[in-house]
């Protein structure tokens, strides 16, 4: 019987680059989040451990004070010294554990940051410096399938694996403080899981990833399309002529003649081209920059799904990720042309 060969069609192509790029970069895209949620983890657990240390020798010395009291008991007791909380130190405890829970999982997100900047920094530059260009030019794969896979990669598959790892790193540091309270007498079910609310942070976290993909746009984008163009040193093309671009619009006050300062060009087009990249930038020009103070009440109020999805509204977000697109188009366009260097 002969074998019948069936042609791999463009989406299975795109398939097995998507594949090529992750076992290509697994130490970035998979280890390296984990190993960083690894760390906080462990930093936590040792943080923990010397302020358990210091508030059992402060009440084994009776020098432990609350609400601006001296209270002197045999032993650190979370049931005793929670016993007449109320109803609105409750909800400040689960705000306050919420912010713990958020800055807990922020490392993968800051590892995410350098994982996608140099990666989509070297991404086509390393093809050309190493002219493996000619072997994957010689293969049926285009120039476009090729950038998207990119692309892609960046902006989608390395956010999903850290905010995953995010979330597991989250959960682990309830595991770690439920343990610290049961062990002092508390209810981790009443103190931590209660006020809490991870679930919502979760679902905040995996809303973020097409927040994420659009608001990262024009710096994979602008990063991609000097990894295709500069013949060397593109870390220095990318980061140099966006700096000087501002530089030279600071100097020449150029922006006041369509009426806007030159800080508007420092933080829409220098920022947006090199720190767009950065987790958690949406959020900064979210609140900050427009100054939403109702979205600061609480932790889930501006972390969680509804918060997150928010930013889809931004006008900013959709220009800057048009700007992105075209980046990705001129990349694509500059490796069909790409030739030994």
């Amino acid at each position: 019987m002969n074998a019948v060969n069936h042609p791999v069609g463009p989406a299975g192509t795109l398939r097995w680059l998507l594949k090529r790029e992750y076992w290509e970069n697994r130490g970035g895209f998979l280890y390296a989040p984990l190993i960083a949620g690894v760390v906080s983890l462990l930093m936590s657990g040792v943080g923990i451990a010397f302020g358990l240390f210091a508030l059992h020798r402060a009440a084994r010395d009776g020098n432990l004070h609350i609400d601006g009291e001296d209270v002197n008991i045999n032993g650190l007791d979370l049931a005793l010294l929670t016993r007449n909380i109320s109803a609105k130190d409750m909800a400040d405890l689960g705000n306050g554990l919420d912010l713990t829970l958020v800055l807990s999982s922020a490392w993968p997100f800051l590892v995410l940051a350098f994982v996608m900047f140099f990666y989509c920094l070297g991404a086509l530059y390393d093809d050309r410096r190493d002219r493996s260009i000619l072997f994957w030019k010689s293969l049926p794969l285009s120039d476009t399938q090729t950038v998207l896979s990119k692309a892609i990669s960046a902006l989608v598959i390395a956010p999903l694996i850290a905010v995953v790892a995010g979330i597991l790193t989250m959960f682990g540091f309830l595991a770690i403080i439920s343990l610290v309270a049961a062990l002092h007498g508390g209810s981790p079910m009443n103190l931590i899981w209660g006020p809490a609310s991870p679930l919502t942070l979760a679902a905040g976290h995996l809303s973020w990833i097409p927040v994420y993909v659009l608001w990262a746009l024009p710096t994979a984008g602008w990063l991609l399309l000097c990894s295709a163009w500069a013949k060397s040193k593109p870390f220095l093309w990318a980061v140099m002529l966006p700096l000087f671009a501002g530089i030279i619009v600071s100097t020449t006050k150029v922006m006041t003649l369509f009426g806007l300062t030159s800080g508007w060009f420092w933080q829409n087009v220098v920022g947006r081209l090199l720190l767009s990249g950065v987790p958690g930038m949406d959020l900064i020009y979210r609140t900050g920059l427009q100054d939403s103070r109702a979205d600061l009440e609480s932790v889930t109020a501006l972390m969680g799904p509804v918060a997150q999805l928010k930013s889809l509204a931004m006008p900013g977000l959709w220009i800057g990720a048009a700007f992105g697109a075209l980046f990705i188009f001129l990349a694509i366009r500059l490796r069909r042309r790409a030739g030994e260097i």
